[in-house]
């Protein structure tokens, strides 16, 4: 495994969650177009699992994190409900804290994320983990989904049978 971000969040949940949810990760592939937010996937027990690593931005409450891809023509698009992905991954840091929200696809769609009949997806977003408090109504609204997917693997105290979940394993 190389040093980049996407490298370095895959050995971070390995060493604090995957290890010990019985996960098996195959078919590690990191996306060079857009290795600032440590895109890349893999698979997850054999589930297609796309993975982005949140920055925190100097002006705003939350971390923000490109979630698209490109289709046939090289273009940047959001990600569609007939894409071949069972989750989104997306890492959190901030010094010492760390976590991941482990989204479903369905999730993903429900509150339009993701490309379905016809509605627009995105191409990026702001996500919320539970250390960061946001202000206005409607990150507070967002954080509050997000957080039903999210996982905090900062203590030695990590909620396995919730990991669990959130994998389906």
């Amino acid at each position: 495994m190389t040093n980049s971000i996407f490298y370095n969040d895959l050995k971070a949940a390995q060493a604090l969650l995957y290890d010990f949810i019985s996960v098996r990760i195959s078919n590690i592939s990191e996306r060079k177009e857009s290795v600032e937010y440590g895109a890349g996937c893999y698979q997850i027990n054999g589930r297609n699992a796309v993975i982005r690593s949140a920055k925190i931005t100097p002006k705003k409450i939350g971390q923000f994190v490109a979630i698209w891809q490109r289709n046939e023509h090289g273009i940047t698009v959001a990600y569609n409900s007939q894409d071949d992905l069972d989750l989104m991954i997306i890492n959190c840091r901030n010094r010492d804290l760390f976590g991941q929200f482990i989204f479903p696809k369905a999730a993903l769609v429900k509150h339009t994320i993701i490309i379905d009949d016809h509605k627009k997806g995105k191409n990026g977003m702001r996500v919320y983990p539970k250390w960061d408090k946001p202000l206005n109504a409607q990150a507070i609204k967002t954080q509050k989904w997000q957080l039903d997917y999210f996982l905090d693997l900062t203590s030695n105290n990590i909620d396995l049978e919730r990991a669990k979940t959130l994998y389906s394993i």
